[in-house]
């Protein structure tokens, strides 16, 4: 051991580990330290080389130095202090805690079966109703309770949020068709399931339904007086809780990877409550047109939008890929069912991370038989505004968009109309770059006729004229073989991309070559072999028609009318370059 009266302080050498003892051979790094370990020793030397002397030797420390080692003990001497005070405080607490949790479980409580029958209801019941289940003659009336004041009733849900004031515990309780809070009081708020609710939990509430007080607020304006209570599930509190794992301002990947959790969270859900909303109108609205419902395949053997942009699998001992799109199938069905769509997944190797796509995403996609491409302008321009007013017409989802996107306002007809050439003298008239040339590195210059209208220019277009826009007219080269060129322009085809504020394009359509001899030629001109595309070739060999159709994407849907800012945010589990799971 160190002399008790001498302690050594090296800094070069020296370690603040209590596996030193201060000695010479074992010294410590700083004075501070040593203090706090010696604080009865009256001598303390620090190896140190002064001026003029050729080799550091150890010298008594210095009063200024020893003078702040004091109260650096001091201050730590304080603070172990407040943290002893602290400790003991909350070991009282937690045995308090611990002691009122023992005396909770000797608290049982059953159902009062001399209260009237509970009727079981969803949280999103308002009004009293003897709905109809069923069609025609097999149609029955289920009664379900009304829940105004004094009605009995009987839900099931999970914890939103709870939160406890005085000796009454309020619960927001959540199930997919709505949101309610619960009032515990009495015995059944000092239970040891009600003491270590935790959110997320499962269970089952009855109680007797009533208006909130006067000033006071709760989902729908009601609550449940609480009466009886099971625990179905109960989730985990301290560092598992949700509230732990799940952050809203936490890391995106994290978020993402967590995303079965952060559904449960207001936002996400009514999000996807929203789609479920516009995926139905879009239903709604072909229906009402007369259009026919079909499901193309996703496994096929040709390509739609170039071959780069392919998912390849193994089928069988063949080659097959992940469709790109459903349409050249959709065509083929025009024959037998006229205007025909569907809503499918669609499938694009894209190596992109930008906001706005997706390697699987819904695909609205529409064929529409004997038209112009003008009808088809026409048609676009209606089925959004038919969508929107679909969707607006449902009072909870359009709360819901309310909170998710309050500055949104219906589009008005008719849309802008633009052609691209036109539009390339927009970006030139307003300094907008073409950033995207050729070779790479290249500096950005004016657009030319013929260039492909990157997402970034289009967006800046798009979001300063600040309304839907039918860009139409595209330049042949850059877009698919299967658009005919427009009878005016050879230069360019019937061909439309439908832009909105803040998204960019969520559709692309166009009219369809349906002559023979036109699909054949362009075969030739694009290098494609036309074999194995002999069954959308005959379309146009036994009776063809002037047809033409598009393709919307409703996640880029969803994220203009949401407010998004990506459409990551618009799938249930997105799937995008580098990401498959959960």
């Amino acid at each position: 051991m160190a002399d008790k009266s001498t302690i050594h302080i090296d800094e070069e050498v020296g370690s603040d580990s209590t596996l030193h003892d201060g000695s010479q051979t074992n010294p410590y790094k700083s004075l501070q330290f040593a203090y706090l370990q010696h604080t009865d020793t009256s001598s303390y030397v620090v190896k140190r080389k002064d001026e003029g002397e050729d080799e550091a030797t150890y010298k008594p420390a210095a009063k200024a130095a020893l003078k702040k080692a004091v109260n650096y003990s001091d201050q730590q001497k304080k603070k172990a202090g407040k943290e002893k005070e602290i400790a003991l405080r909350q070991k009282q607490e937690d045995e308090q805690r611990e002691k009122a949790l023992e005396e909770a479980k000797k608290i049982i409580i059953e159902e009062d079966t001399s209260l009237p029958r509970a009727t079981r209801i969803t949280l999103g019941e308002k009004d009293p109703a003897k709905v109809k289940l069923g069609s025609g003659d097999r149609t029955k009336e289920v009664d379900y309770a009304s829940p105004n004041r004094g009605t009995r009733v009987r839900v099931y849900g999970r914890v939103h949020r709870e939160r406890k004031q005085a000796q009454v515990l309020f619960v927001t309780l959540r199930d997919g068709f709505g949101y309610m809070q619960c009032v515990f009081t009495g015995p059944l708020a000092k239970t040891y399931d009600a003491l270590t609710l935790t959110r997320e939990t499962s269970m089952m509430i009855m109680g007797e339904m009533w208006e909130v007080p006067a000033g006071a607020h709760a989902p729908d304006n009601r609550e449940l007086h609480a009466d009886y209570f099971e625990i179905i599930g109960k989730a985990p509190g301290g560092e598992e809780a949700i509230t732990n794992k799940v952050q809203a301002k936490g890391d995106a990947q994290t978020l993402l990877d967590m995303r079965h959790l952060v559904l449960r969270g207001e936002t996400a859900s009514s999000v996807m409550f929203v789609r479920d909303a516009v995926e139905h109108a879009f239903n709604t609205a072909y229906h009402d047109l007369h259009y026919v419902k079909v499901s193309p395949p996703a496994l096929v053997q040709t390509q739609v939008e170039g071959g780069s942009t392919l998912f390849s699998l193994p089928y069988y001992g063949e080659p097959a890929y992940l469709t790109q799109s459903s349409q050249l199938y959709l065509e083929t069905a025009i024959p037998f069912a006229g205007n025909v769509y569907c809503i499918e997944k669609s499938f694009r190797a894209e190596k992109s991370l930008t906001r706005r796509h997706l390697s699987e995403y819904t695909h609205v996609e529409a064929e529409l038989d004997f038209i112009t491409f003008d009808d088809l302008l026409t048609h676009l321009e209606s089925l959004i505004c038919t969508v929107l007013d679909l969707v607006f017409a449902n009072p909870r989802i359009a709360a819901m968009l309310k909170e998710l996107n309050p500055s949104f306002t219906l589009p008005s007809r008719p849309f802008k109309r633009l052609r691209y050439a036109d539009a390339i003298d927009w970006l030139n008239e307003h300094e907008i770059l073409n950033e995207d040339v050729e070779p790479e590195g290249s500096p950005p210059r004016a657009f030319e006729f013929g260039d492909d209208i990157a997402e970034a220019a289009e967006r800046k277009m798009t979001d300063i004229i600040g309304v839907p826009i039918l860009l139409t007219h595209f330049p042949a080269p850059i877009k698919s073989f299967y658009m005919p060129r427009d009878a005016e322009d050879d230069r360019v085809t019937e061909s439309v991309d439908l832009l909105m504020p803040g998204v960019g394009e969520i559709v692309g359509g166009s009219m369809r070559m349906y002559k023979y001899e036109e699909l054949m030629a362009a075969y030739k001109r694009e290098d494609m072999d036309p074999a194995p595309y002999y069954w959308y070739t005959d379309m146009r060999k036994y009776g063809g028609s002037p047809h033409g159709g598009y393709g919307l994407g409703l996640e880029r849907f969803l994220a203009w009318l949401c407010g998004l800012h990506t459409v990551r945010e618009a799938c249930l589990y997105p799937r995008y370059m580098g990401r498959c799971k959960p």
